[in-house]
């Protein structure tokens, strides 16, 4: 998903192949080496794992969206290397069983938007409304797609997890209005995440089934 909001806000024209990651084909495993999603194809030559396609294609293509200080770039890189770190936090939320520690989870979430809370007030040239500033980058594609998901939860939780935290929560609010950023999602995104909520038998399904 990030790869596409990025060859959306750079005007690429692109095709899109979805695949069920439950049953991966044989030409997927061929073309993607460590059998993850997504791989660009560019001139039949693969490339795999979201940092170096989104890297790529901001080298390549028009307009630039990593900053032009390169102690900022490698500062928004950093922040990108701590995605995995914030989605973990998030996705104890969004993928809790229905057996667990639902507050656990919360305060485990709540160290890592701690960090991010500090990363916006910090890094911003000005008021925003992005990761940098006033446009879009690529820390903001990368944080994109989890805070979509647990916006989705969280309108059936209701953790409250972000009413502590007015810059990210603004920020989400931002990214999940850019249409950049909805016109990423395929078509069937809906029924596919309520169909993954439900294969984990989470908390979020079992709530939004007894409403």
């Amino acid at each position: 998903q990030r790869a596409v909001i990025l060859l959306r806000a750079k005007a690429v024209e692109f095709d899109v192949t979805y695949i069920n990651l439950r049953e991966k084909p044989d030409w997927f495993l061929k073309i993607s080496p460590h059998g993850k999603v997504p791989v660009l194809l560019v001139d039949d030559q693969p490339l795999f794992e979201s940092n170096a396609i989104a890297e790529y294609l901001d080298e390549v293509v028009a307009p630039r969206l990593h900053p032009e200080d390169p102690v900022k770039r490698a500062r928004n890189r950093a922040w990108t290397d701590f995605v995995p770190t914030f989605a973990a936090g998030l996705n104890g939320i969004t993928y809790a069983p229905v057996d667990g520690d639902l507050d656990e989870r919360v305060a485990a979430a709540r160290k890592v938007v701690d960090r991010l809370e500090e990363a916006l007030g910090r890094e911003r040239d000005g008021d925003g409304p992005f990761f940098n500033g006033p446009d879009l980058s690529l820390v903001d594609a990368a944080y994109a797609p989890f805070l979509q998901r647990f916006a989705i939860v969280e309108d059936i939780l209701e953790t409250g997890l972000l009413a502590d935290y007015p810059l990210v929560s603004a920020w989400s609010d931002t990214l999940l209005a850019d249409k950049r950023v909805q016109s990423a999602l395929p078509k069937k995104f809906p029924e596919e995440f309520r169909g993954n909520l439900e294969r984990r038998n989470t908390l979020a399904w079992q709530v939004m089934n007894a409403a």
